[in-house]
Formats: structure tokens, sequence, C-alpha cells
């Protein structure tokens, strides 16, 4: 356990010194900032459709999963990567910590600093509740989407880290295994079978935003974030130890 939270610690440091680390919060926030302001002038037309500014924040436009394709392997391309291409990976492995403990400090740091990212957001629900009505459980669900969609999604980052010394590629093909967990509402809509609509169903983020921005929270849905992400943290694990004998 001290082995992980070393780790942790670890990583957290060099996010938080990173001058990196500060361009993708920058970014994100004026992204965000500039979608909060194009749903809240949209919605204050009299002619536009009803709606709650925060639901169609969480997931409900384009933006929001742009960002997350850039931003989650921008945070995780450089953990196991650039210890590989630096060679700090080998003074690391021979430590007394094992694959597994390396693997999840590193997912927790990238974790908490993801979740730094979004803690700003929680303004935007701050003003529309001085000035409007605010129901607060739907926020708490969109926020808990957000954790649970990034959990998954840093997951498949940090598991891409492990395959190559390259920060560029692991960042290519976290974005790449990315892709195709947006294709699944499509296919959905594709196929005839009950069985294969089911299962695309519950593999469909975009389906599983729409349901936590509404205040919707289906226990399926985060039993599939976290067996998924463990799951992808295993074979992270797997991965490293493969390495450490090439």
């Amino acid at each position: 356990m001290s082995a992980m939270i070393a780790t942790l610690q670890r990583e957290l440091q060099a996010y938080f010194l990173s001058p990196l680390a500060y361009v993708v919060l920058t970014v994100f926030l004026l992204i965000n900032g500039f979608v909060f302001w194009l749903i809240v002038s949209f919605l204050s037309d009299p002619r536009a459709a009803f709606g709650a500014p925060l639901e169609l924040f969480f997931g409900q436009t384009f933006f929001f999963w742009l960002v997350l394709l850039f931003v989650v392997p921008v945070l995780t391309m450089r953990l196991i990567s650039e210890e590989r291409r630096s060679g700090t990976i080998e003074v690391l492995m021979t430590a007394p910590v094992t694959e597994g403990q390396i693997v999840i400090g590193k997912y927790l740091a990238a974790m908490l600093f993801y979740m730094a990212l979004w803690a700003p957001t929680v303004v935007y629900a701050l003003v529309i509740d001085r000035y409007g009505e605010l129901d607060w459980g739907p926020v708490a669900a969109g926020y808990l989407g957000v954790v649970g969609i990034g959990a998954l999604f840093l997951a498949v980052g940090v598991f891409a880290t492990t395959l190559t010394r390259s920060q560029l590629v692991a960042a290519l093909i976290t974005f790449l295994i990315l892709m195709p967990l947006f294709t699944f509402g499509l296919l959905e809509s594709l196929t005839n079978s009950a069985t294969l609509k089911e299962v695309f169903g519950y593999l469909d983020v975009w389906q599983h935003m729409d349901e936590f921005g509404k205040g919707i929270v289906d226990t399926r849905r985060l039993v599939y974030y976290v067996s998924a992400s463990l799951l992808l943290l295993f074979l992270a694990a797997r991965s490293l130890e493969l390495k450490k004998w090439r």
C-alpha cells in the first residue's frame, strides 16, 4: 500500500508541477465555459425549446465528448511510456513495488487530476442556483456520470501507455480505442436484433450521460464502468509485467 501511495504522490506532483497540465486545465475550462455560455444563451431565447442548462451541458453537446477524447489521451500518454523511454521504469521495477501498485498509483493520480479539471465547473451550477431554480439531484447525477465515464476512459489510457515507449503513439492508441465507444448508439439503431440492441444500449455512453443528466442513476452503468476499468487496469499490469522481462 505504501508503494502505491508513493507512486500516487509522485505522479500528482508531476501533474501539478507540469506546465502542460495547466495548459490542459486552461483549455478545458475555456472550452467548457464557452459551451456553457452558448447553452445559456440558447435557452434564454423565448423561441428555444425548454431545457435545463446543465442537462444539456452533461454530454448532450458534441463539445463534451470532443474534449474528453483529447483530454484523456493527453493526461495518460506519459504515465508509463515516458518511464520506459527514459529508462526510469527499470529503476522503478527493481524497487519493492508490484506492477499492479504502479498501475493503480498512476491511474489514481490521473483520476484525481481529471476530477480537479471538472471541479471549477461547479461554479456553473452555483450561477444557475443564484439566478434561477436548480434541482441539485440531476447535477450530482451528472457529475457521477462524468466521473464514471472518466474512470473508464482513463483506464483505457493507462492500458495504452503500457504498450509503447512513445507518448504520441500511446495517445493515438487511446484515441483509437475510445472512438468505438461512441459508435454503439449508432449500431443500436441499425440492428434489428433485440439482444444486440440491449447490448449496444448497455454500452452506449451517449445514452448513459443522457440518463445521468436527467438525474437517472442506473447502477448497471456504474457496474459497467467499474468492471471495465478493473479489467483494463489488470491488462495494463500484465502488459507491464511482460515488458519487464524484455
